[in-house]
């Protein structure tokens, strides 16, 4: 997934400016990080592990230290505080967090929630970012190769429009502090984040305050971009609502290990350079709707996987030699629910009638198929994206709306002026008029996701009774034939998933592209 800079904390008082990324650690109020309970799981069984979680330093409140003024204030900076990048980054703290009174984050043992509107005494909320910790200043660090990871989900209240994400992105375990000396607030604070979106949203980047060419966004009122972006490979293991789901390899060419800055537009991959950036923005993506299954994946009995219940998501990180230290060659994904094993179902379109996981072969056969160009081989496929989890990634859970393409790339028909007969354009039953921030967000304020049973481990060890062959299906899924048109490359009509608003330092915003499509974070 994946910047979500339509999740932004809607001021209503002076207190309250909370989005942005700050980089000195505040004195007002104290961060204390909810214990969460994660595993670890072998063939023996499964271990507790003394993780906590912590929300990302874009929702928090960012503000002069030593006093109570804000640094930025709806979509803009204060330039009596933030004349410059430097003095910006020595000025301003970032405040401790109320997760449950604020930011509507609840956690309770092994489970987490994150509600999308949460009305506190000085602001109301939007969304959040939350990250997984393994000590109060580290985050946990997973190394996903030859190993299989697991969660509990229910998505039963995130409708149309919404995105529950959970992702791995490849951040620096401490948030940057060792490498960017300027940082001094770290994983502690949420720090450092980074996706394959190469996100300009964010407000400090590499230790430095991104307020250079910043430009306020003309949709969001809590949102803008700065000159640079923060680029990283990112694995989308689940992004989601009720409707739809995906899950998305993105590799990068960076270097493995961290974030890199991105300064150009070119560089940051923006509107029409979106394919000569850094990283595969469109990533390789499997959603059952659009790969023609029209009755796997939604909500009630009629569908093999109902989303009014809670689910268990497996997926499963399959390398060339069955070693921790193989390369990458599959991402294989199942359910069980209500004691039911679901393999994911194949394709319906004659062309990749045997794809039901992620390899570089289906992946190539798919973007052609859709006539998306193939960003993912050009960006080292499989192979590129499991150098990053062999390094280790973050694991990241957040819950968003997008100004940019209103989610439709995940639920409806996208690009919303194709041929919805077309191979690849129909990934869910939504109409094209939902998602629009303002409306989910006044229809849907209680909407929350929950995540819970996080565990990850040797491949076959993280569910009881299921075994490591492929074929564990139990209950087959209904198929819908497809109708199959060859088509070519239209960089216009790609990706499983949409960007959020890119401006970069040589962008043009009147040639950003809504129709671009790449993952959420938004990721992003």
């Amino acid at each position: 997934m994946h910047t979500p800079s339509a999740l932004r904390l809607v001021v209503l008082a002076a207190m309250a400016a909370m989005t942005a990324h700050a980089q000195q650690a505040g004195s007002n109020k104290a961060e204390t990080h909810p214990p969460f309970t994660t595993q670890t799981c072998t063939k023996s069984g499964c271990t507790d592990e003394d993780t906590s979680i912590v929300l990302d330093a874009n929702w928090r409140w960012l503000y002069k230290e030593g006093t109570s003024t804000n640094c930025y204030t709806g979509n803009k900076w204060d330039t009596s505080i933030c004349s410059d990048p430097k003095t910006c980054t020595s000025s301003c703290a970032l405040d401790g967090a109320d997760y449950t009174g604020t930011y509507g984050v609840n956690v309770e043992g092994d489970s987490v929630s994150l509600k999308l509107v949460t009305k506190g005494p000085y602001s109301t909320n939007v969304g959040s970012r939350l990250y997984v910790l393994e000590s109060d200043e580290k985050y946990k660090v997973y190394k996903l190769l030859n190993q299989e990871f697991t969660f509990d989900v229910d998505i039963s209240k995130v409708d149309c429009g919404l995105n529950s994400a959970l992702y791995f992105v490849d951040m620096e375990a401490d948030g940057g502090m060792k490498r960017f000396p300027t940082n001094k607030a770290g994983a502690k604070y949420g720090t450092g984040y980074c996706d394959a979106q190469c996100p300009q949203d964010l407000k400090f980047i590499s230790g430095e305050a991104n307020i250079l060419n910043w430009t306020p966004s003309k949709t969001d009122p809590n949102a803008g971009t700065g000159k640079y972006g923060s680029c990283c490979a990112e694995m989308d293991i689940w992004e989601s609502n009720s409707i739809s789901n995906a899950y998305t390899t993105h590799p990068c060419t960076t270097k493995i290990g961290g974030s890199h800055r991105c300064s150009t537009a070119k560089e940051c991959g923006v509107a029409k350079n979106r394919y000569n950036g850094v990283c595969d923005k469109d990533g390789c993506d499997f959603n059952p709707y659009r790969m023609g299954n029209k009755t796997f994946f939604g909500p009630g009995s009629d569908f093999a996987v109902d989303t009014t219940k809670k689910m268990t998501v497996v997926t499963r990180f399959i390398t060339d030699d069955n070693t921790a230290t193989g390369t990458l060659v599959d991402v294989q994904r199942f359910y069980v629910q209500d004691g039911v094993t679901l393999e994911m179902p194949r394709s319906t379109f004659p062309a990749v009638k045997t794809m039901k996981s992620l390899t570089d072969t289906q992946c190539s056969a798919a973007k052609k198929l859709f006539g998306d160009m193939d960003d993912h081989k050009a960006k080292g496929g499989l192979a590129q994206m499991g150098e990053a989890m062999k390094s280790g990634m973050v694991l990241t859970m957040s819950l968003w709306t997008d100004h940019a393409a209103q989610v439709l790339w995940l639920d409806s028909d996208y690009p919303v002026t194709a041929d919805p007969k077309k191979p690849g354009v129909s990934r869910g039953t939504c109409a094209k008029t939902t998602g629009v921030p303002k409306e989910v967000i006044a229809e849907q304020a209680d909407a929350t996701v929950a995540f819970s049973n996080i565990r990850v481990g040797d491949i076959g060890s993280t569910v009881k009774g299921v075994g490591v062959s492929k074929n564990t299906t139990t209950k087959k899924a209904a198929t819908t034939p497809a109708t199959e048109t060859a088509n070519e490359a239209d960089p216009e009509e790609v990706g499983a998933d949409a960007d959020p608003e890119e401006v970069g330092a040589d962008a043009d915003t009147e040639d950003a592209p809504s129709t671009s499509t790449s993952s959420c974070k938004r990721r992003h």
